[in-house]
């Protein structure tokens, strides 16, 4: 199985710090943000990985980076010439991903403590569709927000004011090549941009939508105190 990490966006919660670099090479602990996803994915036997990110720090990301060897990763990369979503960015994996192959993707800013294997086997006996990985959170409102009836995600909310559960939906999916199509179809949300959750919702409404969830931490390290509390997570993991 392929992977995808998507590095790019603005970074405005990070502000200033982001004013000079991508957020995703910002440090979190002893390391740069992006290394966690890489080797995440490395870890679980994912060898070959695409880099979406933005022109602000492309030649940054290759000269720590390089082709990924010594992650044991070939890593490719792709210019996202402006911030236009995640959906948006996504699209760009297109001749990345063949038909019929199936992929796992990560938003660089999300950090997690449990292994991407269950989730990939998981998926890898699924006919078809998408898997969204979820998190009990106790503050909902923040995030996206499965809706689930019998077990089943019947719709994902988009920082609902008045949350259906406590199940986030992280920045971990998996989808087969049927996205790109799908991505196609999209149109813009209301801030202008091509929204994942629009795409996942496609999935849920055919019913080829699944699920998994995370038992260990997790964390959107997209503001500055999230940021310092992912160095605390990934200290304590440490020692």
């Amino acid at each position: 199985m392929k992977g995808v990490v998507l590095a790019g966006g603005t970074g405005s919660r990070l502000r200033p710090l982001t004013n000079i670099i991508n957020k995703h090479l910002l440090p979190v602990g002893d390391l740069p943000m992006i290394q966690y996803a890489i080797e995440k994915l490395s870890k679980a036997g994912v060898q070959d990985i695409l880099l979406i990110t933005g022109k602000q720090s492309a030649g940054l990301y290759l000269e720590y980076l390089g082709g990924g060897d010594k992650f044991g990763v070939r890593l490719t990369y792709k210019l996202q010439e402006k911030a236009g979503g995640i959906a948006q960015a996504l699209s760009l994996a297109e001749e990345f991903i063949h038909a019929g192959e199936k992929f796992v993707v990560l938003l660089g800013d999300n950090l997690f403590e449990d292994s991407l294997l269950p989730f990939m086997e998981a998926f890898k006996h699924q006919k078809e569709g998408a898997m969204v990985i979820l998190k009990e959170v106790t503050d909902p409102r923040r995030y996206g927000v499965a809706k689930m009836k019998d077990g089943v995600i019947e719709q994902i909310e988009e920082k609902p004011e008045h949350p259906s559960s406590n199940n986030a939906v992280t920045g971990i999916y998996l989808f087969d090549a049927s996205v790109f199509g799908i991505i196609k179809t999209q149109a813009p949300s209301q801030r202008g941009e091509m929204e994942i959750t629009d795409v996942n919702n496609v999935y849920a409404a055919e019913g080829s939508l699944s699920h998994g969830f995370l038992v260990g931490w997790w964390i959107d390290a997209g503001t500055h105190e999230s940021l310092f509390q992912a160095t605390l997570f990934l200290r304590k993991e440490d020692s």
